[in-house]
């Protein structure tokens, strides 16, 4: 397994379009495309949408295919699991993806303000004991928002009612900030022909859905200085039936809907 990692991340060096730079390298190089993304890296003016916690980049590169009028940059911190979508989109000669392997706490040394027109946020740990690690909290939205133009757009896909419930919770106890543009409470039910990019399945989310778990959605948008955003108290909220820091084990002997 480890002589397996190594070869990934020594294959992941012949990459062109995969930038390696954790905290340590960002510091001794600093990063060359804070805003010269479209004029240096992709060498056009497209929008710019970043996915955090890409793991295998499968939804990078799926919605890379599907639009090809957009740039799509996968971030994770764990380049073996990264190797899976890079070498993928190598192969089918992808020109609008990237993957950047750092620290999502690192996003603003890396983006111009205003350089990203959109986020997705897919299947992260929901974090439910540290509010503070929780990608949807207003400690995470005052840093996107430094790089997310003004009206762009987060989007949240979550096999987690608690991470779910918190978010739409958040949204509206802040409606002169943020704009809920889609709330859909079971992906895999919606009607049909709506939103069909939400029929990309990672394979994490595939395992959900085989365990009977209810894939959600919320996309929205800031619509003003994330600093006027106010945190709320989580408490209310049930806490998921399973063990977010082990996909897949489960607390109880049934599986939570």
């Amino acid at each position: 397994m480890a002589k397996n990692k190594l070869a990934k991340f020594a294959d992941m060096e012949t990459i062109d379009f995969v930038l390696q730079y954790p905290f340590a390298v960002l510091q001794r190089d600093g990063f060359p495309y804070k805003g010269k993304w479209h004029s240096e890296f992709f060498h056009n003016n497209n929008p710019i949408v970043v996915e955090l916690g890409c793991g295998k980049g499968e939804y990078t590169v799926e919605l890379a295919r599907e639009f090809p009028e957009c740039n799509f940059i996968g971030i994770d911190i764990k380049g073996a699991r990264m190797w899976s979508g890079a070498s993928q989109a190598r192969a089918e000669g992808l020109k609008n993806v990237a993957f950047l392997r750092t620290s999502i706490e690192l996003l603003d040394q890396f983006f111009a303000p205003g350089e990203v027109s959109r986020l997705w946020i897919t299947f992260p740990d929901p974090q439910m004991k540290k509010q503070r690690k929780r990608l949807t909290s207003t400690r995470f939205l005052r840093l996107y928002d430094n790089i997310l133009e003004r009206g762009g757009v987060i989007n949240l896909k979550t096999d987690s009612p608690f991470l779910y419930a918190y978010t739409l919770g958040l949204c509206q106890a802040n409606p002169e900030a943020v704009d809920i543009i889609h709330n859909v409470v079971d992906v895999h039910n919606r009607p049909a022909g709506t939103l069909p990019f939400l029929d990309i399945k990672t394979h994490y989310e595939k395992q959900w859905i085989a365990r009977g778990l209810t894939i959600k959605y919320l996309a929205f948008a800031l619509t003003a200085p994330a600093d006027s955003i106010t945190e709320i108290d989580d408490t209310a909220f049930d806490r998921d039936t399973y063990r977010s820091y082990s996909r897949g084990t489960l607390e109880s002997e049934g599986l939570r809907t």
